[in-house]
């Protein structure tokens, strides 16, 4: 699981952002100081990722940047901007911070964010060796549980396997004749289209608010599926 800090004095946004990053399958400390950040950033750490607030009472956190950068750790950093101090995080981002995202911002869009970071970073841990997360879907792959909103969901197998296979690709179109090679490990002959479809509807059924207007498990006319987050 990575492993995240942040830096930030706004208690609401830090309750917010703890139930989100938790869902989304991250660990966060949390500290609402400069001084508190560099006595924490100090000591060795095992971090994987900082969120720093730009503007606190007792200083910036380009300071924080600056203490970890001096110290040639190449850690990802994402600062925290109100909508006014834009122009500022240019600083920012020259002293080494890796990417800035404007208040108020939607919870979902800054874990995407922080994902990306992690991927271009070249960090390895990925959380997808244990936990597959994906908005309000988690699939826990040690124990073969699926979760959505941290409820427990009910998959047959086929079902399972169809969406960690999505999930793993998030974004991507995925033919149906690849579905069927890739879930059932030959040419697709002991499971035939129709099927697939019905595997696809019970999903939707299971996970979508609406099923007849998914907004995730997404059909790509003359293509195949693809997963939206």
């Amino acid at each position: 699981m990575y492993k995240l800090l942040l830096l930030e004095d706004d208690i609401s946004l830090i309750d917010g952002l703890q139930y989100a990053l938790k869902k989304n399958g991250f660990q966060l400390d949390v500290v609402r100081t400069i001084r508190e950040a560099k006595v924490l950033l100090s000591v060795p750490n095992d971090y994987d990722l900082l969120l720093l607030d730009v503007t606190l009472p007792d200083g910036t956190g380009f300071e924080i940047c600056e203490q970890v950068r001096r110290k040639g750790n190449p850690i990802p950093i994402i600062y925290l901007t109100a909508a006014d101090e834009e122009t500022s995080v240019i600083r920012g981002l020259d002293i080494g911070g890796d990417d800035y995202i404007t208040k108020p911002f939607r919870l979902g869009e800054l874990c995407s964010r922080i994902r990306a970071l992690l991927r271009r970073s070249g960090r390895k841990k990925e959380i997808g060796d244990s936990l597959l997360v994906s908005g309000k879907v988690s699939v826990d792959l040690l124990q073969s549980k699926v979760f959505l909103s941290g409820s427990p969901l009910e998959l047959t197998s086929a079902e399972y396997r169809l969406l960690c296979l999505l999930v793993r690709n998030s974004g991507r179109i995925l033919t149906r004749s690849s579905i069927l090679d890739l879930l059932w490990d030959g040419n697709g002959s002991f499971v035939d289209d129709n099927t697939l479809s019905v595997y696809v509807r019970r999903l939707r059924e299971k996970l979508e608010n609406d099923p007849s207007h998914p907004e995730h498990l997404l059909t790509v006319r003359g293509f195949g599926y693809q997963w939206k987050e």
